[in-house]
């Protein structure tokens, strides 16, 4: 049975985090200790202690992800678990795969996420962009809409989750009008998202720009596993590729739904969410049948996996 490992992006996070594995497994805490030296902040208390509100800010968020990703991912190395055929991630979880697959070094990941989450905040002052999740429409009755609504504002679907399952982004006042305008066209639900960044709409494209000087500045190699692209559904050919898929990815939709359906094709019939999550098992379901599901971030979670 081929397996995919998959790690979640930002909005998995949650206060007491990877708690339970990092009594078992002292490589937890020594990546979190590792990822703290570099950003000179104390992760592991952060993730642990909070307050929520800090540890949800874009710039902590995405290094805290990160190393609860790749600590699931090195547990589930050192035990002994199947090597995947091919990994991916949603977003930010694009950057754990590449880290877990060794295409970047941790301590240049970490940093660079920081950076990322840095540049996307300062891309749009706070308030004045949004995003919102859209139920039960099709994709391309969400795209028409917002289309619509936009009137003369940037208002996209950015994030193609699962089937029926669309986030929009773009300025606030235009997210409000999609909202409206997707209910009137028959949306099950249209919630505005906790989040003030705009993300993976063309209002990012500044933060585009300066990420593409920072990765510049790291080495970046083929990774050891495949890694499935968001921007593009493709598997990089080149560590040039790699760099530009992530600049590509910072102002482009995630195509998810596709990706995991290629992934399918390719052969796979496992997947296991690498992370403090269960969100992309859940999408999972929706968008192949079949497949087994699992996450792993609780211990038992690994001796079931690994023994079965």
């Amino acid at each position: 049975m081929s397996l995919s490992i998959v790690f979640p992006g930002q909005g998995s996070q949650a206060l007491g985090m990877m708690s339970d594995l990092a009594v078992q497994h002292s490589l937890v805490k020594e990546l979190f200790s590792e990822a703290s030296e570099v950003l000179g902040t104390d992760l592991w208390s952060l993730c642990q202690e909070g307050p929520i509100e800090t540890l949800s800010q874009t710039e902590n968020t995405q290094p805290a992800l990160l190393t609860a990703g790749l600590a699931s991912w090195r547990v589930w190395e050192s035990l002994g678990g199947t090597t995947p055929s091919i990994m991916a991630g949603h977003s930010l979880g694009e950057y754990t795969a590449l880290v877990s697959a060794g295409a970047i070094a941790f301590a240049d990941g970490v940093a660079l996420v920081r950076d990322r989450g840095r540049y996307m905040q300062e891309a749009v002052p706070a308030g004045e962009g949004a995003m919102a999740a859209i139920i039960g429409l099709e994709d391309q009755q969400v795209i028409d809409v917002c289309a619509q609504a936009a009137d003369g504002d940037v208002l996209q679907a950015v994030n193609f989750n699962a089937p029926g399952q669309v986030v929009i982004a773009g300025s606030a006042s235009a997210v409000e009008r999609g909202i409206e305008q997707l209910k009137e066209a028959g949306a099950r639900r249209a919630l505005p998202l906790p989040v003030s960044i705009p993300a993976h709409s063309s209002l990012m494209s500044s933060a585009s720009a300066r990420l593409a000087e920072r990765i510049a500045s790291i080495d970046i190699v083929m990774p050891t596993i495949p890694v499935m692209h968001n921007c593009n559904v493709e598997i990089a050919t080149s560590p040039e590729q790699i760099a530009q898929n992530l600049v590509t990815q910072l102002d482009s939709p995630v195509r998810w739904v596709e990706s995991i359906q290629a992934i399918h094709q390719g052969g796979v019939s496992q997947f296991i969410e690498s992370g403090p999550s269960k969100v992309l098992g859940g999408m999972i379901k929706r968008i192949v049948s079949g497949v087994s599901i699992s996450c792993i971030e609780k211990p038992d979670a690994f001796e079931t996996l690994i023994n079965s």
